[in-house]
C-alpha cells in the first residue's frame, strides 16, 4: 500500500484521482482548504464518495500556511505527493496577479520543502498549457519556448522551475504535467464546457469572445487521471515534464455545437471582444508521454461532451427529485 498526499483533492481533477488511487488501494491523505474560488457545497460533494471508502481521510490546510501543512506531512508521512492545489484562472489572474503568485508559486515552495524535509519519494505538479503562450502547432516539451500570457501561466513557469530545483538537493523525484484544457464530471464551473451546458439549458445567451476560431485541446478527465496515476508510478529520477492532452484541438464553436447536440438544444450567443490571456489555439505534442508514459488519450471530444451533458442532465434530475 503506497502511501500518498493529494494537495487540492477535494476538487474537480483532484476528486477523480483519489477514487481512482483509491480503488486500487493505496492510503490517501486530502489537503484541500475549500478554496472560495467556486462553491464549498461542489466541493464537499466532489470528494464525499472517496471519504466512504475507509482508506480516504481529508486535511482542510492551506499550502500557504506552512504549520499545517508540515504538520499533515508529519502525521500521513506520504511516499508520494501529487500537487493540485492552486488558484486557477486566466483571465482573473490579471486582477489579482500577487494572490496567483503567492498560492501558485509560493504554496508550491512550500509543499517542496515539505517533501524535502519529510523524505518524499516522488512529487507530481500540475502545471497548465498556459505556460506555452502562443504556439503555431503542437507544444512539445524541452523544445517549445515558454511564453506565458497571463500571471497564471507565469506563475505556473515559476512552480516548474522550483520543481526542478529541489531535484538537486533531496532524493525527491519530481514531474510536471502540462495538462491542456481538462473537462468532464465536477468541472469548474467557469470553464467553457459547463458554462455552456449550464447556459443553454437554462436558457441564458452563451457569451463567444472572438469569433467562435479558437481552438483548443479538450482533454477528458478519465485521460487526464490516467496519464497522472502513469506518472505517479513511474520510476523516473531528477526531474521530468509532458504534456498531458489529446493533440486534437477542436474549434469553440464546433464544441458549442457539440454542447448543443448533447442537450438536444440550441444556443443563444453574444459575440465578444477576445480576452487577454487568451492563446488563439493549444495543442499538445504527447509524444513524449505515449513513449515514456504509455499515455494514451481515448475519448473523443464528441464522446467526452456527450458524456458530460449526460451526467449534467442527471445531476439536475437528482436535484429535482430531492426536492
Amino acid at each position: 500500500m503506497t502511501d500518498v498526499l493529494v494537495t487540492g483533492g477535494a476538487g474537480f481533477i483532484g476528486s477523480h484521482l483519489v477514487e481512482r488511487l483509491a480503488a486500487r488501494g493505496d492510503r490517501i491523505a486530502i489537503y484541500d482548504n475549500f478554496d472560495s474560488y467556486y462553491d464549498r457545497a461542489t466541493k464537499e460533494a466532489n470528494v464525499g464518495p472517496a471519504l466512504m471508502m475507509g482508506n480516504v481521510r481529508l486535511v482542510e490546510g492551506d499550502i500557504l500556511d506552512k504549520k499545517m501543512l508540515f504538520s499533515t506531512f508529519d502525521r500521513a508521512r506520504p511516499d508520494k505527493v501529487v500537487h493540485l492545489a492552486a488558484r486557477p484562472g486566466v483571465r482573473p489572474s490579471f486582477e489579482t496577479p500577487q494572490l496567483y503568485l503567492d498560492i501558485n508559486t509560493g504554496g508550491t515552495l512550500n509543499v517542496l520543502q515539505a517533501c524535502h524535509d519529510f523524505g518524499v519519494a516522488r512529487m507530481i505538479y500540475a502545471s497548465s498549457s498556459s505556460v506555452y503562450g502562443a504556439v503555431q502547432g503542437a507544444a512539445r516539451e524541452n523544445v517549445t519556448p515558454l511564453n506565458p500570457l497571463s500571471p497564471y501561466g507565469a506563475s505556473k513557469v515559476a512552480g516548474e522551475a522550483l520543481c526542478s530545483a529541489f531535484t538537486h538537493r533531496s532524493r525527491l523525484s519530481a514531474t510536471s504535467l502540462r495538462f491542456f484544457t481538462v473537462y468532464g464530471p465536477r468541472q469548474r464551473p467557469d470553464m467553457a464546457v459547463s458554462r455552456f451546458t449550464r447556459m443553454i439549458q437554462s436558457g441564458e445567451t452563451v457569451p463567444i469572445y472572438g469569433d467562435g476560431g479558437s481552438q483548443r485541446d479538450y482533454t477528458y478527465i478519465s485521460d487526464i487521471i490516467s496519464g497522472i496515476v502513469a506518472a505517479l508510478d513511474a520510476d523516473m529520477p531528477g526531474y521530468n515534464v509532458f504534456n498531458l492532452g489529446r493533440g486534437q484541438p477542436i474549434m469553440l464553436r464546433d464544441l458549442l455545437k457539440l454542447v448543443e447536440f448533447g442537450l438536444d438544444g440550441r444556443a443563444r450567443t453574444q459575440f465578444l471582444p477576445a480576452q487577454p490571456g487568451d492563446p488563439q489555439s493549444t495543442c499538445a505534442d504527447v509524444t513524449r508521454a505515449h513513449v515514456m508514459l504509455g499515455y494514451e488519450p481515448r475519448v473523443t471530444a464528441q464522446e467526452g461532451v456527450i458524456r458530460y451533458t449526460e451526467w449534467f442532465l442527471e445531476e439536475a434530475r437528482d436535484r429535482v427529485g430531492s426536492r
